[in-house]
């Protein structure tokens, strides 16, 4: 078997793909990517037995064929040449592979294609469509607040729900949550799946090269998503996602609204003198002035930074964890941000302080942390 491919257009498709390799593979052939040639198409996979992703190029080829090469010591070959194409000999018999460049020819031991797992078909699957700009921002929006608890697997991953009205894509881990909402997409039915943390981070990090639209298969057990050359499968996670509507507070009569920018430099300032254990900031709103302070006992550091906002409602105290806070302060992109609130020992939500793009609605839960008095 016999193709010529240019080296930097390879390379770039490979650099997608080896994002899925685990570090340590129950099955040896999956530490490979396998290559199978069809008429002038070269397909390309990976997989990690739970997550596929397979891209195609055109290339000079008259052979059909497979072959697993090492993906390690490929893409080190590969990184080491100037743009030129690559001629690949693959001796069927032996599954040697010989790369033959404009400087030399470099031999590596291939494996038999055929060992490869191969990729699930998704049958009696449902379908959505969805603009890759839009799958990429919900990734984004949403990724930070999934769980890493073994004990609860659902929390581990974004939860996609469609209804007659929108599609929600929900993360949460029992200390924060995010739901990013659209109404500008209409599901073809109610239906709802949850897709874990390593195939989305694969796809955010290929969907920012695309304006494609994404077309998603799912059934009970696997996600597919197709776009441009590139097809990621991976299986579902197993379970029931928590009701997380009922943990949102309906009623919130105490609103902040503060300058993010300004709001975020100060946590991230006040925050280096917390507790190294809790990370607890606490923020005392009255009238028109927010304190934000915070302190660490064991070590007798303080700090403490007053700053202006405008606020409705009840004088307050209330303490959270300031890594939450601002992983949701960066993961908002408007100039003003709402903290709305009810009590000191309820969830507080924040909001962006002004609309989004058209169709977009996003809000972010934090639990507060109990102070001490």
């Amino acid at each position: 078997m016999k193709f010529i491919v240019p080296s930097t257009a390879l390379l770039k498709q490979l650099q997608l793909l080896h994002g899925v390799l685990a570090s340590s593979n129950t099955l040896p052939i999956l530490d490979n990517f396998l290559f199978e040639i069809d008429g002038k198409q070269l397909t390309v996979t990976a997989s990690d037995l739970e997550t596929t992703i397979t891209a195609t190029m055109p290339v000079e080829a008259k052979d059909k064929g497979s072959v697993a090469i090492p993906a390690r010591l490929l893409l080190d070959t590969l990184k080491a040449f100037p743009e030129q194409p690559l001629t690949f000999n693959v001796d069927a018999k032996h599954h040697g592979v010989a790369i033959t460049s404009d400087q030399g020819t470099y031999k590596m031991t291939g494996f038999n294609g055929a060992e490869f797992p191969k990729s699930p078909v998704l049958e009696d699957a449902s379908t959505l469509t969805l603009p890759a700009g839009i799958l990429a921002t919900a990734i984004n929006k949403t990724i930070f607040a999934t769980g890493n608890d073994d004990l609860r697997p659902v929390m581990s991953g974004i939860y996609f729900e469609m209804t007659e009205e929108d599609i929600r894509f929900v993360a949460t881990d029992a200390h924060k949550l995010v739901r990013y909402k659209r109404s500008d997409i209409q599901p073809p039915k109610a239906a709802s799946f949850i897709v874990p943390k390593k195939p989305l981070n694969l796809l955010k990090n290929t969907l920012a090269s695309t304006n494609a639209d994404v077309q998603v298969e799912f059934n009970e057990n696997n996600a597919a998503f197709r776009f441009d050359n590139i097809v990621l499968v991976c299986r579902l996670i197993d379970g029931k996602y928590p009701n997380y509507e009922a943990v949102i507070p309906k009623v919130n009569p105490n609103k902040l609204t503060i300058d993010r920018a300004t709001f975020l430099s100060s946590i991230r300032r006040v925050s280096i003198f917390a507790n190294k254990t809790t990370h607890q900031v606490r923020f005392h709103i009255n009238g028109s002035q927010l304190t934000v302070s915070a302190e660490d006992l064991d070590f007798a550091n303080e700090a403490s930074e007053k700053l202006t906002c405008s606020y409705e409602g009840e004088e307050i105290t209330i303490g959270f964890n300031s890594r939450f806070i601002l992983d949701m302060l960066n993961n908002l992109d408007t100039e003003q941000v709402i903290l709305e609130m009810s009590a000191p020992n309820r969830a507080g939500i924040l909001l962006p302080g002004e609309p989004g793009e058209h169709g977009e609605d996003i809000l972010m839960l934090v639990m507060p942390v109990m102070l001490n008095s």
